[in-house]
């Protein structure tokens, strides 16, 4: 019951730091409800863990903690190829720039 506590705690917790950083406009009205709705299904995980099972059962998994486990894994590979993707992207477009400011350079024109 305790784990149940401080779940729902840190979830409103995030929710109020979600939506303090949808106001300084540093994530999108899209983001905020994507982030929403992803608190709102831990929450219910949290306050309901046995239905979870019945949904991993479906799904093919004995345990609903192991689909838990599973999804996580997924969506953490999936975030990191995309932070992967993006910085591979910003690391080309400050390799341009630095080529053409030293191109600029070398004809006296900075």
């Amino acid at each position: 019951m305790i784990i149940k506590i401080v779940i729902i705690v840190f979830i409103v917790f995030a929710i109020w730091r979600t939506s303090l950083r949808y106001q300084k406009k540093d994530i999108t009205g899209r983001e905020l409800i994507i982030w929403l709705i992803f608190w709102f299904l831990v929450a219910l995980a949290a306050i309901w863990p046995k239905k979870t099972d019945v949904i991993a059962q479906w799904l093919g998994v004995e345990r609903g903690a192991d689909l838990l486990v599973y999804i996580s894994i997924i969506v953490i590979f999936f975030l990191l190829f995309r932070l992967i993707v993006k910085l591979e992207k910003i690391d080309r477009a400050i390799t341009e720039i630095i080529r053409d400011r030293a191109l600029k350079g070398k004809s006296g024109k900075i």
